[in-house]
């Protein structure tokens, strides 16, 4: 049979296609993303898992004029190739490449951006609202994981949504759930019977007949839920208001289709709860779909290989190793992570610690607000999370910790540029948003030891701290394997040099140290965002002729905003320029290569600072 996929450049074929040619394409899907990932790196276990699901969307709706609405969107790479973009694949996340999540400006198929989770229902709620109100007749789906219904936005939306009469269908993608004899060919039956119209039609006339005789209709009532709860877990989701069907084979187009095609007639809004197998068609990621989640470039036929080369120990793993170690030394200490075990580096300590390791799934404002009742019990919590997710926990970070003054140390895992993921996951914005709390402290360590260090210095004091530090590796420097901490708000004079100081906040100290060179600068790991050393600052400033704060954050509202306001407060009059991330989204690409374009490499430091200082010197 001759392949389909090379022929497609946009869905409209695809909903000619027979059942046959459906399956055919999906396993033509399938290839391409294993071969594409395999070669760029990227999400793979989820794309593998969603490929029959996006196939039948695209073959039972008319896409784009249907919204097409994906939840987290890691998941989307099938969308993408079968929406014109499979000759870009190799670009996938790099420099000018396409993205790994849903884009607007990419695509009008990618209907609302997206790379956080449980945002789908309530982004299309609001298109499908939009819809009714100017008259558009089209459909809405929004397709959302089982881990992302564990976040309250989630339910929020579905709380609105099921009493919005509009042409919505929810797909619950859950691949938690083994493909067992319940999803087989009995509720094939029941769900294409349940998605039906006979059945909505007889399930309305028999209320309407039994309303005239309450306790009839109420025992009819109870006695469908009933049967229905029997083989479906269906009663929360009518609870708000949808028509539940399911669970079916999300795998399986002769369930998929028929279903679909259904529930695209019926009025009102719809839940679909299919069930998908994380990795699917690839054995490898069937059986480790966690370490195929994410994956470098690897050789299918072989999978993955670890690396002979001994890595550099992330900053990652240096929390990791130092939440054990405190953990040890101190039973008042617990962990808290919404939902990000292995990226936050928590695997070992739950392993050494289960009794005081708490997931609290995709919840990050619980997550906040959970920390801070275990403080006021006299308990350490340490809330592990990315720069970018504390976002989502503001008004608790503001509301439930930092007006009650609690100890809750923030580990601010991804701050700065993240690389690959984009615009979405990068930890920009930290050091703004936190140091205008009362009584929160921000910490800023320039490599991995000192990481390890003001860990230590977070936990000692008995208020809110966070420390920040980015993905991977830094400059290699061995962490003490002491739990010794560093002076709480002090930083430290690393170079000597002559009119021109480098205040550097974090990891760009080292490339800060290399610029110096060149120019004879003076370099200063000031290690504090807040408490500023603003002692240490003012004798920079008193023996210096300019000033230049370097971050890897945003610039406004950032650490060289908190030294213009230091250096202003003491009515010192001084030159200073800020180097940092502007005031613009920086996309996906290679981390070094990003801050080499934004000129925040050694190279780009040292010109920002001869066109600024040492060319008007001349």
């Amino acid at each position: 049979m001759a392949p389909l996929l090379p022929t497609l450049h946009d869905p409209s074929p695809i909903r000619k296609y027979d059942r046959a040619q459906l399956r055919q394409l999906s396993d033509e899907v399938r290839a391409s993303v294993l071969d594409n990932v395999s070669r760029t790196g990227g999400h793979l276990s989820s794309n593998l898992g969603t490929v029959e699901l996006t196939v039948a969307l695209h073959h039972v709706f008319n896409t784009p004029h249907d919204r097409l609405v994906w939840d987290v969107g890691h998941q989307t790479y099938p969308h993408k190739i079968l929406t014109g973009r499979r000759e870009r694949m190799p670009t996938l996340r790099q420099i000018g490449g396409i993205s790994g999540f849903p884009q607007r400006s990419e695509s009008e198929y990618d209907t609302f951006g997206t790379a956080h989770s449980s945002t789908s229902i309530s982004a299309a709620l609001g298109m499908a609202m939009a819809a009714k109100q100017k008259g558009e007749d089209r459909h809405t789906v929004a397709i959302i994981g089982d881990g992302a219904l564990t976040a309250g936005m989630a339910f929020e939306a579905l709380n609105n949504a099921g009493v919005c009469d509009c042409k919505l269908l929810v797909i619950l993608n859950d691949n938690d759930m083994s493909i067992s004899p319940p999803v087989g060919a009995l509720n094939r039956y029941l769900a294409q019977l349940m998605s039906g119209n006979f059945y909505a039609a007889a399930k309305n006339v028999g209320k309407s007949m039994l309303r005239n005789a309450p306790p009839l209709f109420e025992l009819a009532k109870r006695l469908e839920q009933h049967a229905k709860g029997m083989v479906v877990p269906a009663t929360l989701f009518e609870q708000f208001g949808f028509n539940y069907v399911g669970p079916i084979d999300g795998h399986d187009i002769d369930s998929l289709v028929p279903t679909l095609e259904n529930l695209k007639h019926l009025e009102g809004p719809q839940f679909l709860h299919v069930v998908t197998k994380k990795g699917q068609g690839y054995k490898l990621a069937e059986a480790d779909p966690v370490a195929y989640h994410g994956p470098g470039k690897f050789d299918p036929q072989v999978g993955l290989v670890k690396s002979a080369a001994v890595a550099k120990q992330t900053f990652t793993q240096v929390f990791g190793q130092w939440l054990c170690d405190t953990a040890a030394h101190d039973g008042r200490l617990v962990g808290i992570t919404p939902a990000m075990r292995e990226g936050s580096g928590l695997v070992e300590f739950e392993k050494r610690f289960p009794d005081r390791y708490y997931d609290v799934g995709i919840a990050e404002q619980h997550a906040v607000t959970f920390a801070a009742g275990l403080a006021c019990e006299g308990l350490k919590p340490v809330v592990a999370i990315y720069s970018t997710f504390l976002q989502r926990a503001y008004d608790q970070l503001i509301h439930d910790v930092a007006i009650q003054n609690l100890p809750v140390v923030f580990a601010l895992d991804r701050a700065g540029l993240v690389g690959a993921d984009g615009a979405t996951h990068a930890g920009a914005y930290d050091i703004p948003f936190l140091r205008c709390i009362p009584n929160m402290s921000v910490a800023c360590p320039a490599d991995e030891r000192e990481c390890r260090q003001l860990l230590s210095s977070a936990y000692e004091q008995n208020h809110p701290v966070a420390v920040r530090y980015p993905r991977g590796s830094g400059a290699g420097v061995t962490p003490h394997l002491t739990l010794e901490s560093l002076p709480f708000g002090k930083g430290e004079i690393r170079r000597e040099g002559k009119r021109i100081a480098i205040l550097a906040f974090g990891t760009l100290l080292y490339p800060a140290l290399t610029a110096a060179e060149s120019l004879d600068a003076t370099v200063v790991n000031m290690r504090w965002a807040k408490p500023l050393d603003v002692e240490l600052l003012l004798k920079v400033a008193g023996t210096h002729d300019a000033i230049v704060t370097l971050e890897e954050g945003a610039i406004m509202g950032g650490a060289g905003s908190a030294v213009l306001e230091a250096l202003q407060a003491a009515n010192v009059q001084k030159p200073v320029l800020q180097l940092g991330l502007p005031d613009r989204f920086i996309e996906h690409g290679d981390p070094a290569k990003l801050l080499a374009s934004i000129g925040l490499d050694a190279i780009g430091i040292e010109a920002s600072i001869r066109e600024r200082f040492v060319s008007s010197a001349g």
